[in-house]
């Protein structure tokens, strides 16, 4: 997210006041996946126009709840978190292999997993929700590998683009969807 990091994902929830949705675009300070799902993957870009893809209809009694910040700095405040939270449970473990699968607070459950190339999957999720880590992995696993490794159009390596696979996006969709803390 920030340009001093390794190219990585990072999932999280987005809030309204940062994507704006018309019937064919998505504007938004980065490029990001939003999901209806409560997903997003974003990388650090410039402001960008993208056709969006069809979503799902949300249902009219779902409200999300918004920081109130713009996404980018909603982001960073998410990274910053995840950042010092790592550091502390390798200084506190005293092995710089251990790390954290998630924390919780009293509105949010952040679930963490991190690959061995440096992607880093975070999904936010309501308290008592159980470990979504192996879910974290299956994403990686399943629609990341296919839909973007596998893609030679993808650049895996960029900084400045991100990802923007409606393939991706759905096949993430679907997975989350089936889940029974969704359901």
């Amino acid at each position: 997210m920030l340009s001093d990091i390794s190219p990585g994902i990072e999932t999280i929830k987005p809030s309204t006041s940062a994507v704006t949705k018309s019937a064919t675009t998505v504007v938004s300070p980065r490029n990001t996946l939003s999901s209806s799902t409560g997903l997003v993957i974003a990388y650090n870009d410039s402001n960008s126009t993208r056709p969006a893809p069809s979503l799902p209809p949300k249902e009219a009694t779902e409200q999300e709840k918004s920081t109130g910040l713009p996404f980018d700095e909603e982001a960073k405040l998410v990274y910053g978190v995840l950042l010092s939270l790592r550091h502390m449970v390798q200084k506190l473990s005293g092995r710089p292999d251990e790390a954290f699968s998630s924390y919780t607070t009293s509105t949010y459950k952040l679930h963490y997993f991190e690959t061995m190339s440096g992607y880093k999957f975070i999904m936010l999720t309501d308290p008592s929700a159980d470990a979504m880590r192996f879910i974290l992995r299956q994403i990686y696993t399943g629609p990341f590998i296919e839909h973007v490794v596998r893609n030679p159009l993808s650049e895996l390596d960029s900084r400045t683009r991100g990802i923007d696979n409606p393939h991706f996006r759905a096949a993430t969709d679907k997975l989350v969807q089936n889940l029974s803390i969704f359901a």
